[in-house]
């Protein structure tokens, strides 16, 4: 490591900014990280994996420090609370560093930032922890609720939830999918010929390329350093995208020469899915609320050299009149809670609440109350999160088909067989990390009746 700057500090103060300022952990950590674009790639990479790890096993670290510590995490200075989090995080997760570096590091991080007085109270409880931690007792399984919220560093109010709806098995199943590493999944575009020349482009630069499950097209990719530096990926060739959402294009069953009208668009991953399906024919219109978003949508159309899309900036929740009874297939992608992708974005799981999940539920409902008036007769709507809530999915789509002339249409027609099941054939599939090895998303095919 680097003698002119302490990576331990600047770790600190990152975890000081995510845990003390609110700030998102990918942003804290990329603004860190610009400006110090000096710094050697492997001090980088520990500044992140420090940052990263301590923030999504922070619960199950408070509550080791708790364990051997007379003062409790919650009632710390910041500064000692985020010393000891990310020294526990180093002698838990990180073998590579040993573990008097580990309480030498952080005693002297102490002393550094004023907290004299407090290097023997740091010392000790990293010492204790240090020579126990192969032994920590956590809550057993017989308390399921502590055991999976402390194990899978996971609020309790969510292991609740998730419990009375999923059951203990699919619940631990998801919650130790969300810390377990992804590859990036992508959607290669065109046709069979196509797909075999992107193979070959990236098998030259040295990136792995291995069929994902369920989407023909679908890929998991490893091995490269920086994706806009992959030839095949600025020739927009493929497309960065959860098999998950793959398969709400799948089960649109779009046609040549649709109208396709994409309410909450960006980054764009669903229109250019519907593009590629058209084959050049009809139009996309991908839409979303502002200047920035519009920006995302406009440079993947770009890149991906798409003629039969374009990019509207547009508020889902006021009704376009110009657009009523016009649109072949509506995808409404509503805003939601994002708990089925806790695993790629850890500060979900500390930022919702109970309160902001049924302010969504009513958010959403007024989209797709407008989504529903912009399908012709006969046409297609596609209702989808990328969440695992029955209030936001299950209770919504029961909510829609009482208040509007739609039916659920079986998507059995539309997916592969290994997904078929009782709720595909009513129209609808919630998909479960864990489960079925991609992000948490749920899908619904409804169709407008005619009147």
């Amino acid at each position: 490591m680097t003698n002119t700057v302490n990576l331990r500090e600047i770790i600190l103060n990152i975890l000081l900014e995510i845990n003390r300022e609110e700030q998102y952990s990918h942003l804290a950590i990329r603004s860190t990280l610009e400006k110090y674009q000096y710094l050697p790639k492997q001090d980088r990479a520990f500044i992140t994996r420090i940052c990263e790890g301590t923030v999504e096993y922070m619960l199950q670290i408070d509550y080791i420090i708790d364990r051997f510590s007379k003062v409790r995490v919650s009632k710390m200075k910041p500064v000692i609370q985020n010393i000891l989090r990310s020294a526990v995080y180093q002698l838990c997760y990180m073998d590579s560093i040993p573990d008097s570096a580990v309480c030498n590091e952080a005693v002297k991080l102490a002393q550094r930032k004023g907290f004299y007085s407090l290097k023997g109270f740091v010392n000790g409880v990293l010492r204790n922890i240090a020579r126990s931690k192969g032994h920590i007792p956590f809550p057993d399984r017989e308390q399921p609720v502590e055991y999976l919220s402390v194990k899978y560093s996971m609020p309790v109010w969510l292991v609740e939830k998730w419990l009375g709806q999923l059951g203990f098995e699919k619940t631990e199943a998801m919650l130790a999918q969300f810390l377990k590493e992804r590859p990036t999944s992508v959607y290669l575009r065109g046709s069979a010929e196509d797909r075999e020349r992107t193979l070959e482009s990236l098998k030259r630069q040295g990136v792995t390329a291995e069929p994902a499950p369920y989407v023909e097209g679908a890929y998991y990719i490893s091995g490269y350093n920086y994706l806009p530096a992959v030839e095949a990926f600025q020739e927009g060739c493929f497309q960065v995208q959860d098999v998950s959402s793959m398969l709400a294009g799948e089960a649109a069953g779009f046609q040549k020469g649709d109208f396709v009208l994409d309410l909450c668009a960006a980054p764009g991953g669903k229109s250019l899915y519907a593009a590629d399906k058209l084959q050049g024919t009809g139009m996309v219109e991908a839409r979303d609320l502002t200047s920035y978003k519009i920006g995302l949508l406009e440079e993947n159309m770009e890149r991906c050299r798409v003629k039969n899309m374009r990019a509207v900036r547009s508020d889902a929740t006021v009704l376009d009149k110009s657009c009523i009874g016009k649109a072949d297939v509506v995808l409404a992608d509503v805003p939601c809670s994002g708990l089925g992708v806790i695993g790629r974005k850890t500060d979900i799981k500390y930022k919702m609440t109970a309160q902001k999940q049924s302010e969504l539920v009513k958010l959403q409902r007024r989209i797709l109350s407008n989504a529903a008036q912009y399908v012709k007769a006969n046409g297609t709507l596609i209702f989808s999160t990328c969440t695992v809530d029955r209030a936001e999915n299950e209770e919504n789509l029961e909510w829609f088909l009482k208040n509007h002339e739609f039916e659920a249409e079986s998507l059995d027609e539309y997916l592969c067989e290994e997904l078929h099941s009782e709720t595909t054939a009513r129209g609808y599939l919630q998909l479960l990390p864990g489960t079925h090895g991609t992000d948490g998303f749920f899908l619904a095919r409804l169709r407008k009746k005619e009147i």
